[in-house]
């Protein structure tokens, strides 16, 4: 088989532990999942109705232009339907926007540690990638413009980033952009834009308006909780859609992924209800980590890195062996650290409690 050379030493991405698998593999009844950022509150219950009473024919395909859905999205936004695309979850479009631009004799620039699949797609398809370290967190936004040149096709920034959950300001993120050649295209990845409480903020028909070269990818799959039905949007000029249109898969979205973002787009009664306790959960965990000397970066998210100064897979066993699951810092730049999802308030209890269980463990 004539392979990609670099498809042969590329490691796919390795989700977390299900719990399912964990309950087996442990023998325990009671496990939490707070790996994936995924919401512990589920989805707004006007999902469930609007799905119930929705005529749905699994023979037919569904909408390849995702009509009803583009136009709930477009009224919501201040944007025209021809500025949005649709993607099977987020991922879909960074691998969409991948296959359109990058190649050999183009570069990429990101951040590192950042998120996987920006640098994944990027080896696939055969570009240079060119990180520029995190400073104390943060995008190092002059590096990485420092690293751009005639041969720069994208330049990725994930804000709030993952896995730190830092926020650039809506005047350093403004400030960097009108710095980025036209001809490159700068993704802003915002999968967590719904948690943000900073002050700074932006509207996306500003940032698109004023930056045509610029394309924000949102999710369903966060504070929405419809994760499993993988559906993901991004909102950029027309011209930069129509471009890329082309290299998105006929029918990448499914009908009751659709019809669901509708309903859950909605009820922002019930975002802004996800977005209060997570604030309470994540002031949990500041309290933890202050009271345990413990540091961490105040987080824009609905996650928070805990940096234990210690192996983070050895915390992460023993947190999964006590039955929750994080993420460890390892794998993702950070390898003395772990990533936990807020979850309710039990849940987070449950998992400090678990985490003092370990430092008493460590310190013994």
């Amino acid at each position: 088989m004539k392979w990609k050379e670099q498809l042969l030493t590329l490691t796919p991405y390795q989700p977390g532990k299900s719990i399912d698998e964990v309950k087996r593999q442990y023998g325990l009844e009671n496990i939490v999942k707070l790996a994936s950022n995924e919401n512990p509150f589920g989805c707004s219950a006007k999902v469930a109705e609007a799905l119930k009473n929705a005529p749905i024919s699994f023979a037919i395909y569904p909408d390849g232009y995702a009509t009803d859905l583009r136009e709930s999205l477009a009224a919501f936004y201040k944007v025209a339907p021809e500025q949005l695309i649709l993607g099977n979850g987020s991922d879909n479009l960074i691998q969409i926007i991948s296959r359109a631009i990058l190649g050999k004799g183009v570069n990429t620039v990101m951040a590192v540690p950042t998120f996987s699949q920006y640098k994944h797609n990027a080896i696939i398809e055969g570009a240079e990638i060119r990180e520029v370290p995190l400073a104390n967190g943060h995008h190092d936004l002059e590096g990485m413009l420092s690293r751009i040149d005639a041969n720069t096709g994208v330049v990725w920034v994930c804000n709030p980033d993952n896995p730190t959950g830092t926020y650039i300001p809506k005047d350093k993120l403004f400030a960097f952009l009108e710095k980025v050649p036209k001809d490159v295209l700068v993704v802003l990845d915002e999968a967590y834009n719904e948690y943000v409480v900073a002050d700074e903020g932006y509207h996306v028909n500003e940032l698109v308006s004023q930056f045509e070269n610029v394309i924000v990818l949102r999710t369903f799959s966060k504070i929405y909780g419809l994760a499993s039905l993988r559906i993901g949007y991004g909102i950029a000029a027309s011209e930069v859609i129509r471009a890329l249109e082309p290299a998105r898969e006929p029918f990448n979205v499914n009908t009751i992924a659709q019809k669901a973002a509708i309903a859950a787009l909605e009820d922002q009664e019930f975002i802004q209800f996800c977005k209060h306790k997570n604030r309470e959960g994540l002031e949990q965990f500041y309290q933890f980590c202050q009271e345990s000397n413990l540091d961490y970066y105040p987080s824009q998210t609905n996650f928070i890195l805990i940096d234990f100064k210690t192996d983070g897979n050895e915390v992460f066993q023993f947190l999964l062996e006590k039955g929750y699951i994080v993420r460890s810092g390892k794998p993702l730049g950070f390898p003395t650290s772990v990533r936990v999802t807020v979850g309710s308030k039990e849940q987070n209890a449950g998992v400090i409690e678990a985490m003092k269980q370990f430092l008493a463990v460590k310190t013994s």
